[in-house]
């Protein structure tokens, strides 16, 4: 009897100290893997240190590695994900995916992590190869009542070329040209006058793991937002938007990531009306894309119609202090702790 008893006191224990082991994935294959080191740190900063246990596990070309705390590296075992570490081997139950573009972003890792059976905080391997490719994103989403779509040229490496002339026969001036795959504006170019549109094709094929593709759309001018979409308890919730207001000629990877070159207002300054529709708009996107987790969808408000236009859809968001999604959060009342663990609790139970 007295050993039974001890028994159940001894579990309740272990229950009562056992904590969820969550990998938090950093790193990656492309440029965009700088911000990946600040959205992880910032990630990690955030989480309930009661009720997780996080390893940051950097995502390489060379290796898959946690660095302890006594500044040794333990490699991850890739067969099985798991972190032999200090006599031990660490399985996980979760793993928060904070690598932006590949193989982040672009659908190969959340393949791998299903092939483990690990489950994992953003969109699946389909939604997210999807997604990382303009073009087929705004094939897919073409037929959304209210949702409008910029004009554009998808070019493959084998029309290199013929690109200028597809472009102007198709297109008018101004352009975007940028990567059909790549992320955080780099390789991006706003053309204003058609003697700059070979380096601006050249430069977005040229962008390192975007896939030898470029898409190039017309100019919309109109008022830049971007707002954040998730699940909570099986419903979707949409975060307040925030406009971005730059000298820049467009938000491009400078204005993203060098302080004092973009106003960010959040919550942005909508009507009741505009409001209303953006919320209907971006759900529908998130199920049209079969979205999990926390996607970030960006827009324009066209100036003369005030047409909600697509730009694009990010699928694992930058989060630092200063990203959109945070603001977004803070501006809904609530802390990243919470919006976080919220994620995780959602993606535990199957993401819907």
């Amino acid at each position: 009897m007295l050993a039974g008893i001890v028994f159940i006191q001894w579990v309740v224990y272990v229950c009562g100290i056992m904590k969820t082991k969550i990998a938090l994935i950093t790193g990656g294959y492309t440029g965009e893997s700088e911000v990946s080191f600040k959205s992880a740190e910032f990630v990690y900063g955030q989480l309930d240190q009661s009720k997780y246990d996080i390893y940051k596990i950097t995502i390489t070309t060379d290796s898959w590695f946690h660095v302890g705390d006594n500044g040794v590296k333990y490699v991850i075992n890739r067969d099985h994900f798991t972190l032999p570490m200090d006599g031990q081997v660490i399985r996980f139950d979760l793993a928060f995916i904070m690598v932006h573009g590949s193989p982040g972003e672009d659908g190969r890792l959340q393949g791998y992590f299903d092939m483990v059976r690990l489950p994992y905080t953003s969109c699946d391997a389909l939604t997210s190869a999807l997604t990382m490719n303009k073009a087929y994103t705004k094939a897919v989403l073409a037929g959304i009542p209210e949702l409008y779509l910029a004009k554009s040229v998808q070019l493959f490496d084998a029309e290199r070329a013929d690109a200028i002339d597809l472009v102007r026969r198709e297109l008018s001036l101004p352009y975007f040209v940028k990567p059909n795959a790549g992320g955080s504006s780099i390789g991006m170019t706003k053309v204003n006058a058609e003697d700059g549109l070979a380096d601006a094709i050249e430069k977005a094929f040229n962008a390192e793991n975007t896939g030898k593709q470029v898409i190039v759309e017309e100019f919309v001018k109109g008022r830049e937002f971007s707002v954040g979409v998730y699940r909570r308890s099986g419903e979707i919730v949409v975060l307040p938007a925030t406009e971005v207001i730059t000298e820049r000629e467009f938000f491009d990877f400078e204005a993203k990531y060098v302080p004092g070159l973009t106003q960010e207002i959040t919550p942005a300054d909508l009507t009741s009306e505009q409001r209303e529709r953006v919320e209907r708009l971006v759900k529908a996107i998130y199920v049209r894309l079969n979205c999990k987790g926390m996607v970030r969808i960006d827009y324009f408000l066209e100036r003369e119609t005030d047409h909600f236009y697509f730009i694009e859809i990010n699928t694992v968001p930058g989060q630092t202090a200063q990203s959109f999604i945070p603001q977004q959060v803070r501006a809904a009342g609530m802390t990243e702790t919470a919006f976080y663990g919220e994620l995780i609790e959602q993606a535990l139970i199957g993401g819907r």
